[in-house]
């Protein structure tokens, strides 16, 4: 017991204290950082983040849109249904004490060390215990991307930490505490289906391989129907969601209905299509190196014989390349710590410790830069505290 309380204050510490250098420019409202102006809205910039003020309207609102109307975005009622609930209903649990902005960056902060706690106990499996803390602090701060969206209000730290509880739950079978996890994966965002989907693929794959030369007879005994029912919690949690949109919004599908929020188009590669609304620009290079990680991750995970996480990246892969928006690296966090799980031979040598003392100055740069930039225009914050 005192060891695990150890290693939570030490994950806490190093979750907090990445978020906390990442506040500290805001907060103090320096004017620059390496030449890099910012800001002089001090920690108003960490919480107009998109998609942060979003999630707070939802928070308040639940979707009613009699109270959705007070808020000045000028968005439809349906678009915060894009915006799946139990991120906003935490936001609302400690929002009569911290008020509802600090509540959300509360919720993101302890959804972070909940992800760094599940990543530990995850890669264990993969690297000797020595080198858990080395890979757990890699996960935290890379890409950068992800530093960022730990560092504002945003629901993917408590969905990483939800699918990463999943397969660590999963792989010991313990499948009520996996199904559990997936289910909270679901509801907190609408690409927790994809992992009901890699699930149910890598739990029948096996099965219809065996088919082709076992008896139905000799088959049906083998298979783990406790594995199965876990899984089904997943899509049962997302009619839950789909219900209280019928019973809050008069749609069942209002997800869908929800405007430009579903970023998947077909053939895929549309992000190359500069034309796009959410492209908008040419300079993508770095997209085809994001496709590429991706693709060498998934085969080492095949070589591995990793056969759950491979269905799982392959099938979030394959998802990502119909996505056609700028922010590709942030939708394609989910499958981040398995990757990291698949490199992370090379990653716990000392050439890729050296590697990292050098880009920990760039990934704080760009971190910076980032946040200053993508704020949303708020005009009257007074409906939002």
């Amino acid at each position: 017991m005192a060891s695990k309380f150890r290693l939570v204050i030490a994950l806490t510490i190093l979750s907090v204290l990445s978020i906390f250098i990442i506040w500290l420019p805001f907060f103090l409202r320096l004017e620059s950082v390496w030449g890099i102006p910012l800001p002089d809205d001090g920690m108003a910039t960490i919480v107009a983040n998109y998609d942060g003020p979003l999630y707070i309207v939802v928070a308040k609102t639940l979707y009613n849109p009699n109270l959705v109307s007070n808020f000045s975005f000028g968005l439809p009622n349906e678009y915060y249904a894009a915006h799946f609930p139990l991120y906003p209903l935490l936001i609302k649990a400690f929002a009569t004490f911290l008020g509802f902005p600090y509540a959300m960056l509360f919720v993101t902060g302890v959804s972070s060390i909940l992800a760094a706690y599940f990543f530990y106990l995850f890669i264990q499996g993969f690297v000797d215990k020595k080198d858990a803390l080395w890979m757990t602090t890699v996960f935290l701060i890379f890409p950068a991307r992800w530093l960022i969206i730990r560092s504002v209000g945003s629901p993917e730290p408590l969905f990483i930490a939800a699918i990463i509880a999943t397969f660590y739950y999963f792989r010991k079978q313990k499948y009520l505490a996996a199904g559990f996890w997936g289910g909270l994966a679901q509801l907190t965002k609408s690409p927790g289906i994809l992992l009901f989907v890699a699930l149910f693929l890598a739990l029948t794959f096996p099965i219809l391989k065996k088919a082709a030369t076992t008896a139905i007879t000799k088959l049906l005994p083998s298979i783990n129907i406790k594995s199965y029912l876990s899984i089904f919690i997943i899509p049962l949690a997302l009619i839950v969601i789909f219900v209280f949109y019928k019973v809050q919004l008069d749609d069942f599908l209002a997800y869908f209905h929800s405007g430009d929020n579903i970023h998947l188009f077909f053939p895929p590669f549309q992000i190359f299509n500069y034309s796009q609304p959410w492209v908008g620009t040419f300079w993508l290079e770095e997209i085809i190196f994001v496709y590429l990680f991706g693709l060498l991750g998934l085969i080492k995970l095949i070589k591995m014989k990793e056969n759950q996480l491979a269905w799982f990246v392959g099938v979030f892969f394959v998802s990502i390349l119909f996505v056609s928006h700028r922010d590709l690296i942030r939708y394609s966090l989910p499958i981040v710590p398995f990757l990291l799980a698949a490199f992370s031979e090379t990653i716990v040598k000392k050439e890729f410790k050296l590697a990292m003392i050098v880009l920990i100055i760039p990934i704080y740069l760009f971190s910076l830069a980032y946040i200053s930039q993508n704020v949303m225009p708020i005009s009257d914050w007074a409906p939002l505290l």
